[in-house]
């Protein structure tokens, strides 16, 4: 699989799964997740993608400064519903590093690992999602403001003529290489950027 060359410069994220240790499914519970695998998950890369792996990651780093995530240990709350714009997508990539689910999950084994009850939408909060540490109530919430990182200008029209066959191999190259262009930009240049991407924690 041949992919864009930055994917490899986004960090990473290594999780605690007690359940993956639990079944031998990794050594000591480690599972480390890669950009690409929310690209794989979503079968593609754009900004959305982008932002809901990032706001994950910098929610999760707050929440543990001084130790692993554990995965299926987190509430989620989206604050709009499940149907609205991109919810879906962005909560499938939480779902997937998170572990957390609605109703869908895994339903634990002698009342352990239950990832159920632990997703939820429209919920009562100020930005765009909340995440919730389920051992010691420590919240934060995030947001992605991806209007502050535009697409070149010329993205839009050749997209359009993309869409509609008329382009030649060098616009649809030139295309492909602007709407990555933007996602890389969003991931590693504004990735630290409080106007892109905020972060609050939220008081007890």
């Amino acid at each position: 699989m041949q992919t864009p060359a930055f994917f490899s410069q986004v960090r990473g994220l290594v999780v605690y799964d007690p359940l993956a240790e639990f079944l031998g499914a990794a050594d000591r519970g480690l599972i480390e997740y890669h950009y690409l695998d929310a690209v794989k998950l979503a079968g593609h890369s754009c900004p959305t993608v982008a932002a809901a792996y990032w706001m994950t990651l910098k929610a999760l780093a707050s929440l543990y400064p001084d130790s692993l995530p554990q995965r299926g240990g987190i509430r989620v709350e989206f604050r709009e519903d499940q149907l609205s714009g991109v919810t879906g997508v962005i909560a499938n990539v939480v779902s997937m590093l998170t572990g957390a689910t609605h109703d869908t999950g895994f339903k634990g084994i002698g009342g352990r690992f239950d990832r159920r009850e632990l997703l939820y939408f429209a919920a009562r909060v100020n930005e765009e999602i909340r995440f919730t540490r389920i051992d010691s109530g420590a919240a934060v919430e995030v947001a992605a403001h991806l209007q502050s990182v535009p697409f070149a200008p010329q993205t839009s029209a050749l997209m359009q003529k993309c869409l509609a066959g008329k382009a030649t191999p060098e616009e649809t190259a030139d295309f492909r290489a602007c709407w990555q262009a933007r996602v890389r930009s969003l991931l590693l240049d504004h990735g630290d950027d409080p106007e892109v991407f905020l972060l609050r924690p939220v008081a007890a």
